[in-house]
């Protein structure tokens, strides 16, 4: 169940460009968690209002989340090649993206009409 939802500032760029972006996420996260990916969801939103330290430049808010827990070494690696990742696509600096890392309960995550745990 691990998700990837990016929220940004910025414009979106043409459809191709965004789910190409989207897949490459989606693999990645699978591959930094050991997860199939079958089960890695991903979301983009562009044109969102956001500020970040007091100005309108683009920004960006990433979410991360998945059942189990999340070594920070995961979770260093995932900032790293995520922040890289999106500042290539969305041209969005590495030092305007923030994000959240959660881990959730099995049984705090429906699926298939049930859960997790």
């Amino acid at each position: 169940m691990p998700l990837i939802q990016v929220k940004t500032s910025a414009p979106a760029p043409d459809k191709a460009a965004v789910e190409g972006m989207l897949q490459v996420l989606s693999s990645k996260l699978s591959g930094h968690l050991g997860k199939s990916e079958s089960y890695v969801m991903t979301a983009f939103e562009a044109d969102v209002p956001m500020t970040f330290g007091g100005t309108l430049d683009p920004v960006c808010f990433v979410e991360v989340k998945s059942i189990g827990s999340m070594s920070s070494a995961q979770t260093k690696s995932m900032s790293a090649d995520f922040c890289q990742e999106i500042e290539s696509r969305l041209g969005v600096p590495g030092k305007r993206i923030y994000i959240e890392f959660a881990d959730a309960k099995g049984a705090m995550w429906g699926w298939n009409g049930s859960t997790f745990g």
